[in-house]
C-alpha cells in the first residue's frame, strides 16, 4: 500500500498555520469557560475504558484537522492492511498479527470470519497452541508440589507477563508464587535462588530463538543450580516458550510452546509468552484477558475516526511531539497493581517508534517517539510532580484510575481518587502567587483513562488500546513501528567485549573503552 508521510500532506500545513495563529497560545481555562460542552466533546467511552481528553491543548478545529491528517496519511488503509495480514513490517517482510492471538474462532458473532479469511491456517495454529498452553497451565495450577514459578526472559518476554501478573494480583492463585528474572546481572538470579527449592520450582525459559544471551545465561545458571541442589527431572521442572524446539530439547526440556515470526516481542504477551499469566489467573481468566483486547481491536477497526480512541490518542501524541515540541510523556497509574505499567509502555512505544528514518529509510525532519516515564500515584506526587507543576518543561501526563477497588479497607480508595482528580485539576488550573515561589502556571495538559474495575478483561482492553495508539502515531510519522534494529549493535559489541574482558586484548578499541576495560581487569581500586 502507498503511505503518505504526515509532513507531506495539506493537513500538516494547515495545522502548522493554525498552531502559529492559535495553538501555541491555547489556554485550557479559557477553553472551558467558553465551551460548556467541552467535557462531552473531548471525552468518550471505548471497550472497558473511559477517556477524558478535555484537559488537552486542542479545540474542535484542531481536532478536525488532525482527523483530516489521519485520512490524508492513509491511517485507515494502513490499519486495514495490518488486519488482513499484509506484510506491513517492510524491513523484515513480515505480517504484523499480534491481534490474531486474541481473535476468537469465526463461529463467534462478530466479523472475525471476514477478518481472518486470509489467515485461516494461522488462526487455527493460534487456537491449537492456546488450548495446549492453557491445558498445561491448568496442570501446573493443580500440582500442589509446584509452589514457585520462575519466568526467565528479557524485554517483551519479561515486561509483559510481569506487568500483567502484578496488575491482576487479586485474581492470582494464592498457592503459588511468581517470580521474574531478566537481568543478566547474577545478583538478581542469585538472590532469588536462595529462596527456592528445586523440587517445588518450575522454570519457564522465554526466548523465541532460545539463543537470547541474557536469557540463556540465566537459564543455564538456573539449570546448574537445580542439578547442584539435587534436582533430577529437568523435563518436569523446566518448560520453554520458544520456536527452537531442537535447542530446548538439547537443554533437556520436553515441554515447549511456540509462536510466530509475525509476533513482535513487545506484542507477545497474548501468545505463549503469557504462560505465567495463564498459570496465575487460570485459563478462563486468560481468555477474558484476550477477549478484552479483542473488543478493543474491534473498536479500532470499526469505529469512525472521530470516535476511535486509539486514533484520537495517536493524533494527540503527534500534536504534542511535532507542534508543541513536548519531548516526553509521564504515565501515572493510580493503582498500585499497575506499578509496572510505565515500564511496559516504555518498551511498547519507544522500541516501536524510536526511529529516525521513515519506512523507506529516509531521514525524518521531525521528532518521533517521546520519552515515556512514570511511577504510580500517589508516590509520584511526592517525587517528580514538583517538576510537572512548576518545572520549566511542559510534560503531558496520562493518568490511569480505577473506579471500584477490590480491597475492603475503608477510606483508602476515595482518598486515592481525590488525589488523582486533584492532580489533573491542579495541572490545568494552576495558582497565582506574586512572590513566585508558590506560583503554579497551570495550563499543563493531561489525559485521564478510567477503568470501572481492574480485571483481566479491562487490562486486556487497556493494553490493546496502547498498542493501537502506538500504531497510529507510527503510521502518521511514516515509520515502521515493528522492527527494532537499534537493539542489535550493542549486542554485537558485547560479544566482542566479553572475549576481551577474558583475554585483555585492547587492539582496535577506542581510548575510553580500552581504558575502562583495563581498569576492570586490573586489581587496582
Amino acid at each position: 500500500m502507498t503511505r503518505i508521510r504526515c509532513d507531506r500532506t495539506a493537513a500538516w500545513s494547515a495545522l502548522q498555520n493554525l498552531f502559529k495563529q492559535e495553538g501555541q497560545a491555547f489556554d485550557l481555562r479559557s477553553a472551558f469557560a467558553a465551551d460548556a460542552n467541552r467535557f462531552a466533546a473531548f471525552s468518550q467511552s471505548a471497550p472497558h475504558v473511559f477517556a477524558d481528553l478535555s484537559k488537552n491543548l486542542i479545540d474542535r478545529r484542531t481536532q478536525q484537522l488532525l482527523f483530516e491528517l489521519a485520512r490524508q496519511c492513509g491511517v485507515e488503509q494502513h490499519r486495514d492492511a495490518m488486519f488482513t495480514g499484509a506484510a506491513i513490517n517492510n524491513t523484515e517482510q513480515r505480517a504484523v498479527m499480534h491481534w490474531l492471538l486474541r481473535t476468537p474462532l469465526p463461529a463467534k458473532a462478530d466479523d472475525s470470519a471476514e477478518t481472518t479469511k486470509n489467515v485461516a491456517s494461522e488462526l487455527a495454529q493460534v487456537h491449537a497452541t492456546l488450548d495446549a498452553m492453557l491445558a498445561y497451565a491448568q496442570t501446573v495450577r493443580a500440582d500442589p508440589v509446584i509452589t514457585d514459578v520462575v519466568n526467565i526472559g528479557i524485554g517483551g518476554s519479561d515486561l509483559g507477563p510481569q506487568m500483567a501478573v502484578l496488575a491482576l494480583d487479586d485474581f492470582v492463585l494464592r498457592a503459588k508464587r511468581f517470580h521474574f528474572v531478566s537481568n543478566v546481572d547474577g545478583h538478581e538470579l542469585a538472590a532469588l535462588l536462595k529462596r527456592l527449592k528445586p523440587e517445588s520450582t518450575l522454570f519457564l525459559i522465554a526466548s523465541k530463538t532460545f539463543t537470547t544471551l541474557e536469557t540463556m545465561t540465566n537459564a543455564r545458571s538456573a539449570k546448574a543450580w537445580f542439578e547442584a541442589q539435587g534436582g533430577t527431572d529437568i523435563g518436569r521442572h523446566f518448560a520453554a516458550l520458544t520456536t527452537n524446539v531442537a535447542a530446548a530439547k538439547a537443554f533437556g526440556i520436553a515441554t515447549t510452546f511456540g509462536f510466530w515470526d509475525w509476533v513482535g516481542g513487545r506484542y507477545s504477551l497474548w501468545s505463549a509468552i503469557g504462560l505465567p499469566l495463564a498459570i496465575a489467573i487460570g485459563g478462563e481468566g486468560f481468555r477474558q484477558f484476550l477477549a478484552g483486547a479483542h473488543a478493543m481491536d474491534q473498536h479500532f477497526r470499526n469505529a469512525p475516526l472521530e470516535l476511535n480512541l486509539p486514533v484520537r490518542l495517536g493524533l494527540l501524541d503527534l500534536w504534542y511531539r511535532n507542534f508543541h515540541s513536548f519531548g516526553s510523556r509521564s504515565i501515572a497509574p493510580y493503582h498500585s497493581a499497575l506499578r509496572r505499567l510505565p515500564a511496559y509502555l516504555q518498551q511498547l512505544e519507544m522500541e516501536s517508534n524510536g526511529k529516525r528514518v521513515d519506512a523507506q529509510g529516509e531521514a525524518l525532519p521531525y521528532g518521533t517517539s517521546p520519552v515515556l516515564w512514570g511511577e504510580p500515584g500517589t508516590n509520584g506526587q511526592h517525587a517528580y510532580f514538583q517538576m510537572l507543576h512548576q518545572g520549566t518543561d511542559v510534560v503531558p501526563v496520562e493518568f490511569v484510575a480505577v473506579k471500584r477497588p477490590r480491597h475492603p479497607l475503608p477510606g483508602h480508595h476515595d482518598l486515592l481518587l481525590a488525589n488523582v482528580l486533584a492532580q489533573a485539576q491542579a495541572l490545568m488550573l494552576g495558582k497565582m502567587d506574586a512572590g513566585g515561589h508558590k506560583n503554579f502556571p497551570g495550563n499543563r495538559p493531561s489525559t485521564f483513562l478510567l477503568l470501572d474495575e481492574l480485571t483481566p478483561t479491562s487490562l486486556g482492553a487497556l493494553i490493546a488500546l496502547q498498542e493501537h495508539r502506538v500504531f497510529v502515531s507510527g503510521s502518521l510519522w511514516g515509520i515502521n513501528s515493528f522492527d527494532q534494529w537499534g537493539v542489535e549493535l550493542g549486542k554485537v559489541l558485547a560479544k566482542d567485549l566479553e572475549l576481551r574482558l577474558a583475554h585483555g586484548d585492547l587492539a582496535g578499541l577506542d581510548g575510553s573503552t580500552a581504558g575502562l576495560l583495563s581498569r576492570l581487569r586490573s586489581n587496582d581500586r
